[in-house]
Parts: structure tokens; sequence; C-alpha cells
């Protein structure tokens, strides 16, 4: 039985996705006698080997129940659930109301909210691909993803609330979806928000969002982090300045070196070669996620396996934009490399699904996974 897992697991993902690991944990270990209260190096190690048993255990799991409707809502419920209770007992970290606390451990509801998401926009795009361009879908699937994009966006935690929006919009679009009533819906959008720049937003609202959307506009205030950020991945250079050499994340002039700036303290370490290899890694990471997609069983595990990818190009993308100062500071992690259990553990889950799926590949692509070296 366990051979017949280890058989279904994608060896090349895990190959490209332990040099990450390693990224992360080498810089976190590069900054720990200067934080002195928390231990990220020790504490990541056990969150790593957490993640990499439920990917394992999640690999072995027969989830050919995701498919059943009433599962999925009832999952989706418990979430929204979680996140409506959340405002009113949630601990506030770094001014968002996102975690329960546990004591030793908190969880963040809403990262297991992004993978619900993506198997409830599963199903629904996969039942309805004969009518799929019919405008209806496009604001029954948006509810789905409405409900938790606003409770998220209350907490408030806007890095997330985004990674929402582009789960389902890039649900929509690969699910075949009229593009042209999709483009008609965000007119729509667009010309509200005109108009309610124009006539109802007061001064301080308007730059609020000019703040959040340029945050390079005041470097000393709300751009502070984000030009320290610059600074740092600047700073390495080509070959970076070496590990445990990271002057910006050493004296603190770095926020969240660890989580939220973490890409910022990797490159100024280790420069532009190793920046550039760690986003080759994580293109590879988006191929064989896509690769599992053109060999789904079904459509329900090609939307789920693009859906995955979705996720993590989000976040990758909104995370290494903010380190680079292209994109507003939003607190999202990055992949594999931010210190955290939450998303990690939601990562590796989505993963181990993803490699339960593949027992159920097409058989006509059974000799094309054997000439990859993948073993099914």
């Amino acid at each position: 039985m366990i051979d017949k897992v280890l058989k279904r697991i994608d060896w090349l993902l895990v190959l490209f996705i332990v040099p990450i690991v390693l990224g992360g944990l080498f810089t976190m270990k590069s900054f720990i006698p200067q934080e002195g209260v928390i231990n990220f190096f020790d504490k990541q190690i056990i969150w790593i080997i957490l993640s990499f048993i439920v990917f394992f255990v999640f690999a072995f799991i027969d989830f050919r129940f995701l498919r059943r409707t009433d599962v999925l809502v009832t999952l989706f419920l418990i979430f929204c659930t979680l996140l409506i209770v959340l405002l009113f007992i949630g601990n506030i970290i770094k001014g968002s109301q996102s975690w329960f606390s546990f004591g030793v451990f908190s969880f963040q509801p809403g990262d297991v909210m992004k993978l619900v998401l993506v198997l409830i926009l599963s199903k629904y795009f996969s039942r309805r691909h004969v009518e799929i361009r019919n405008i209806k879908h496009i604001f029954i699937s948006g509810f789905y993803a409405f409900v938790p994009f606003i409770l998220i966006l209350l907490q408030p935690d806007f890095g997330s609330a985004m990674v929402i929006f582009l789960i389902w919009f890039g649900m929509v679009l690969v699910s075949g979806i009229s593009k042209t009533h999709l483009f008609f819906v965000f007119l729509s959008g667009a010309l509200i928000f005109i108009s309610l720049w124009t006539f109802a937003f007061a001064p301080y609202q308007k730059d609020r969002i000019i703040s959040f959307i340029n945050p390079l506009a005041d470097i000393h205030d709300s751009g502070y982090n984000a030009s320290q950020s610059i600074i740092a991945v600047g700073s390495g250079q080509v070959l970076g300045k070496g590990l445990g050499f990271g002057t910006q994340s050493r004296l603190k002039f770095l926020p969240e070196p660890q989580s939220d700036f973490i890409f910022a303290a990797f490159a100024e370490e280790w420069g532009f070669v190793g920046s550039f290899f760690i986003l080759l890694l994580y293109g590879l990471v988006i191929w064989r996620i896509l690769h599992s997609a053109y060999l789904g069983l079904s459509n329900f595990e090609m939307l789920f396996s693009m859906g995955i990818a979705i996720f993590f190009m989000s976040h990758i993308l909104i995370n290494i934009g903010m380190n680079l100062g292209l994109m507003p500071i939003t607190g999202i992690p990055l992949p594999f490399m931010s210190y955290g259990g939450s998303h990690l553990v939601t990562e590796f889950a989505g993963l181990g699904i993803l490699m339960n799926m593949r027992k159920y590949a097409r058989s006509v692509h059974r000799d094309d996974m054997k000439n990859e070296f993948l073993g099914a």
C-alpha cells in the first residue's frame, strides 16, 4: 500500500520544493542571534516536518468524496463561520484580526479558506462546462468568492482578500466563461469605483488608497517597509553578501525578514543569482502542478490543479512584487519560504490532495508519466 502511494508522488515536484524550503531556513538561521525572543529556525523545522507529513498522509487518503457538493458546501460554511467568529474573538497580530491563538501555536482560517475556495469552484465549474458561457455563472461563482473576500477584508487582511479574488478570477478565465461577459462585469465595477472616487470619497480616504497602491509615495511613513526591502534586494547585487552577512535583516532595518520580507532578506545574502534560482524553482513547481492538470481524469481534477497553480502564483507574484516595491504591502507569505505554520501546512495539504488525484490520472497518459521518471 505504501509503495503505491509513493509511486503516485510527483518526485520532481518534491525535488523542486526542497531547495526553496532550505533557502527559507538558511535565511532564518542567519539572523537568529539578533532576534533573541523567537527562534524562527527551530520552529520552522517543526512546521516543515509536520507539513511533509500532511503532504504524504493526504496523498494516501482517497479524496474522491470531495467531489460531492454537500461535502464542499459544508466545508465552505464551516470556514465562513470561522471567519465570522474570528472577527469577534480572534487575536490581533500586526493590526489584523486573522488568528485563533491556542497557546503554543496559532491558526489562520483564511489560509485554509483559499484551498476550500479552489475546491468548491472546481466543483461548480466542472458541473457546468456545457452551459458555462451563461453570464449567471460569473455572478454565482463570484458569490462563493465574495463572501470570504468580505470576511477577510474586514479583519483587515488585504493580502489574503486579494488572493481570494485572484483565485476566483483565474479560475473564471480557465473555466471557459465568456470573456465578453467578464469584461462588462469589470467595466461596470471600474465605473462604480470612478464614480465613488469622484463624488463620494473624502480626501483622507483617497490618500489611504494612494498609499496602499503606491507605498513608496511616503518612504518615511507608509513606504518605509517597502523602501528598506528595495535597499536589501539591491544591496545583494550579483552574488550577494553571503550567508549571515545581510545587514538589512541582521541590523533590523528590514521588517519581518522571516515572513513578509524573506525574499528581500534572501536576495541580500544570495544576490541576483540566488534570486533567479529561486524564481526558476518556483516556475518549475508551477509547471509540475500544471502537468497534473494535463493528466486530470475529469474537469474537476483539471480545474483543481489549475486552481492550485493560481493559488501559488498569486502568493508568489504578490509577495515578490511587494518585496520589489511593485505591489502594495499586504503581509502575504512567500510559499515554502516564509515563517509560519498555517500557510505552510495548507500549501502541502493542497499538493497532497493533488498527488492523490494522480492515482486516477487518465490512462492514456500513463506512459508519458513513466517516461518522465514519475514512477506512476
